[in-house]
């Protein structure tokens, strides 16, 4: 077992990560895990349908009773169950111990799901180098562990609430009771319990298990008990927990992984929110994601004994099985990030004297885009939000009504205003029908924005009272703002490095009082 000194500094540095992480990277941090859980818990109990499963009673009373709000949004995923309630229902048990305890406070919402969030990364961590120290020694393992402490992505990701990220997480505690060739460790059940776990979460987990899971095949010598005691047992008992969760939060059966994996893998309809090149992660994705560490992951598959291939063949084989999707992310490779360190830290520790540089230049290269992208990149999304929550303070809360004339899911919703101020956002749902005229809201919107606010809003008492937009879309609308009474009441920075629609930074605009009357 890991030193315990080593589990409170791995709590410690992932405490201070979090709070170190004030960006927004991908709206499903939010749209995905906390708006879910928001909408799951605050709700009016009288409006819930109530579920037709005696098993779903349990779940159905802990979250309805007490509830006074009825308030949240779902995006479209929901509406075609493309996703699970398994993820966000660990966010929704933490917003009903909150609520219960009277602790609702908006701040307490956004940030617990984030430092839970991050414990569970920093007991990854020091699972990652119990599991070198079992295969190797302590020094390999220490090695491992301060190349996956440096790791900018892995400092820029693990405290999000992303399913990507709880992924990763699942995958690094599996790791660790995977049987190695040549290894006296491993239990079978528990790894393919975490596995199985990754997989409701994100179904797209199975794609890095492939290889590991087949390789453990090939080695078992008693291979019908593997699958008859262990891999069917396991897969009934994670399936069917998933089944139920769904069951009560959907009204009806529905399995939602399938549905995923068709949407995303046959269909391929992610290229709805962008296409990239076929060798984009091999020269782009997983290059920026190891940052410097790249060359010491080279090095380090070099090095590395022939019992630790599948640890490689897991990461090309994601790679490249990813690499066959035309929407690619960074995130998406993030579960291999782990395997990687691990070669990483072999590097590191061969290195010997030249050990002490190369250990400073990691920390230090990686420690600026850390910083930078934690605290300064995309910050504007998040500080907007604070300007939003003093509209729930204000005796003319009713009154008060929001219109994010941005990019769909530019910015959280609910779970970081936590209250029922009537909102709006521009709409982009990729079209199911086959519609091949098909265009968005958002599309629409930006094809003419003076010409949509003026056919939209024809009618002053239609008027948001406050308009939060990038300022690239300022000057286009400036006629409107000027005509329909708003003025600018606040100007946040968002990102050195503006995009299309993207600004440098953001404004809120308030209609002026005498305008609403």
């Amino acid at each position: 077992a890991a030193p315990a000194p080593l589990l409170a500094l791995a709590v410690a540095l992932r405490a201070l990560n979090c709070v170190l992480v004030r960006t927004s990277f991908v709206p499903d941090e939010y749209w995905q895990s906390l708006e879910v859980a928001h909408r799951m818990v605050f709700r009016y109990p009288s409006r819930a349908a109530a579920p037709a499963l005696p098993a779903g009673a349990f779940f159905f009373c802990l979250f309805v009773i007490l509830n006074i709000h009825n308030y949240g949004y779902l995006t479209w995923e929901w509406a075609n169950s493309l996703r699970g309630y398994s993820y966000p229902l660990i966010f929704a048990s933490i917003y009903k111990v909150l609520q219960l305890l009277g602790k609702d406070d908006v701040q307490l919402l956004i940030w617990v799901p984030r430092l839970a969030q991050a414990v569970l990364a920093a007991f990854a961590d020091v699972k990652l180098y119990s599991l070198v120290q079992h295969l190797e020694n302590a020094e390999t393992a220490k090695c491992v562990f301060f190349c996956q402490l440096c790791s900018w992505f892995t400092w820029y990701s693990c405290t999000r609430t992303l399913t990507n990220t709880m992924e990763t997480i699942l995958t690094i505690f599996a790791l660790s009771y995977y049987p190695i060739k040549g290894a006296k460790m491993g239990n079978s059940c528990k790894y393919l319990a975490l596995v199985a776990l990754a997989i409701v979460i994100r179904p797209t987990a199975v794609i890095p298990w492939m290889p590991l899971v087949f390789n453990h095949f090939l080695q078992e010598q008693r291979k019908a008990d593997l699958i008859l005691q262990n891999c069917i047992p396991v897969g009934l008992v994670t399936v069917g927990t998933s089944l139920i969760i769904d069951r009560v939060f959907f009204g009806e059966w529905v399995l939602v992984q399938l549905n995923f994996l068709k949407f995303n893998m046959l269909r391929n309809l992610g290229t709805f929110y962008g296409s990239h090149p076929w060798h984009w992660y091999f020269t782009q994705g997983l290059p920026v994601i190891l940052g410097t560490h790249l060359p010491f992951f080279i090095h380090g598959c070099v090095l590395a004994p022939k019992r630790y291939c599948i640890f490689l063949v897991a990461v090309i084989w994601t790679v490249v099985v990813y690499s066959t999707l035309s929407h690619k992310e960074f995130r998406f490779i993030y579960p291999v990030l782990p395997f990687c360190m691990f070669f990483c830290g072999y590097s590191l520790k061969h290195l010997k004297a030249w050990k002490r540089s190369a250990a400073g230049f990691l920390l230090l290269s990686n420690l600026l885009p850390a910083l930078y992208t934690g605290l300064i990149h995309q910050r504007g999304t998040l500080d907007v939000m604070s300007h939003i929550q003093q509209l729930c303070h204000n005796s003319d809360q009713s009154q008060a009504s929001v219109f994010i004339m941005m990019p769909c899911h530019s910015t959280p919703f609910y779970s970081h205003v936590h209250c029922p101020l009537k909102m709006r956002f521009l709409q982009c749902p990729p079209d199911l029908t086959g519609n091949e005229n098909y265009i968005d809201e958002a599309d629409v919107f930006y094809s003419n924005p003076l010409g949509w606010l003026n056919k939209e809003f024809y009618n002053d008492t239609l008027l948001p009272s406050h308009l939060i937009l990038f300022s690239v879309l300022e000057q286009e609308i400036s006629p409107f703002l000027a005509l329909r009474g708003y003025e600018k009441t606040a100007t946040i920075f968002h990102t050195h490095v503006p995009q299309g629609r993207v600004g440098s930074h953001i404004f809120v605009y308030r209609r002026k009082a005498e305008m609403n009357h």
